[in-house]
């Protein structure tokens, strides 16, 4: 299988991993589309600068591209209040017009479009209205509340109908990635907290919440689950969830991440980062001095990733619902890749000290 794909949403911690997932595979052509060229981006990818909020500039920038074949859509506009904003009208609303804009400009110009990808997640089973079922499985109906999860898919099945193209959707949870920035990139912000903890000379606490089971999922492995959907017949209509396919419990990872930071470890200090951590940018830019970092505020680099590990971690309570996605479905259809979490915490670590946005 060759062709043409576009990915939407290039520069987030799933987009960037499928850009370069595909670029180095034979036979396809990569296209990124983002507001922003993302850094590192491979030579052979084109990358087309376009705001999906914005109907013209999406439809100038289709008339300007090579025939695309396939769309993997990982765009997302996030409020500031990031949880918060997971139920606001606004979001969920910015969020349709985006996918809706893009489709727009696919009609307009008569794309060969044979597949799109769209991208959802464990919210989808309503964990963060009540707590969801264990494990989670895609066969269950719609979680009656809103999200724009549902108005996104509706939207592809109402055009899929007078369409020549097939689409799947693929759901991930607690994304192990790199996107500097990125409002979700638990990765990035449990690096920059032990980096913090040890410039102050501290051991390295666990600060989120009470045991809970819960899963991951690396964005490579998405990618790989990405290109499955794309290809093969038996995933068109088809709901993946995509997981590593081990549980993951934070305080057993610790002293991994511990590990990777040569720190002895702490006993728990429960905090909420969102708040705690924003005030640590003067000992973060002496972090950024020491080592010879990328020039980035603290700011910069996690974003709304506090919020986001806040809630992964469980902050703030004492006894946190089990979160697990099962990957039976997926597996069942011939998609057989896993990865281990804990080698995956090692290796976007890794990652981000190689691009020096963490320190070693």
């Amino acid at each position: 299988m060759s062709g043409t794909v576009l990915i939407a949403g290039a520069g987030g911690v799933v987009g960037s991993a499928a850009v370069e997932h595909w670029a180095g595979l034979p036979g396809w052509q990569v296209i990124a589309l983002s507001r922003r060229r993302p850094p590192g981006l491979p030579a052979s990818v084109q990358h087309v600068a376009a705001d999906l909020t914005d109907a013209e500039a999406c439809a100038a920038a289709l008339r300007a591209m090579p025939p695309v074949t396939h769309l993997f859509y990982s765009a997302l506009y996030e409020l500031p209040e990031l949880v918060a904003g997971w139920r606001d009208p606004r979001q969920m609303a910015v969020n349709l017009a985006m996918l809706r804009h893009l489709l727009d400009a696919i009609e307009g110009v008569r794309m060969p479009l044979r597949h799109i990808t769209l991208m959802q997640g464990a919210k989808a089973y309503g964990g963060h209205v009540e707590p969801a079922p264990v494990p989670c499985k895609e066969r269950s109906p719609r979680h009656p509340h809103e999200n724009f999860y549902w108005l996104q898919e509706d939207l592809l099945r109402e055009r899929q109908r007078r369409a020549a193209w097939q689409f799947s959707i693929l759901r991930p949870q607690v994304v192990f990635g790199h996107a500097p920035g990125s409002p979700m990139n638990v990765i990035a912000a449990l690096g920059a907290y032990a980096a913090l903890r040890r410039e102050q000379g501290l051991p390295l606490a666990y600060p989120g919440g009470g045991r809970f089971v819960v899963a991951a999922s690396d964005s490579r492995l998405i990618a790989q689950a990405a290109v499955f959907a794309a290809t093969a017949p038996v995933a068109a209509g088809q709901t993946y969830n995509v997981v590593n396919g081990d549980l993951l419990v934070w305080q057993d990872l610790w002293p991994a991440l511990a590990d990777h930071f040569g720190m002895p470890l702490g006993p728990d200090e429960p905090a909420v980062l969102a708040q705690c951590m924003p005030a640590q940018e003067a000992a973060w830019a002496r972090i950024v001095e020491r080592h010879g970092l990328q020039p980035l505020t603290l700011a910069a680099l996690i974003g709304s990733s506090w919020q986001f590990a806040d809630r992964s971690l469980g902050s703030g309570h004492p006894h946190p619902p089990h979160s697990v996605l099962s990957g039976i479905k997926l597996r069942q259809h011939g998609f057989a890749e896993c990865l281990d979490t804990e080698d995956a915490l090692h290796h976007w670590l890794g990652r981000l000290q190689d691009e020096r946005l963490l320190p070693r």
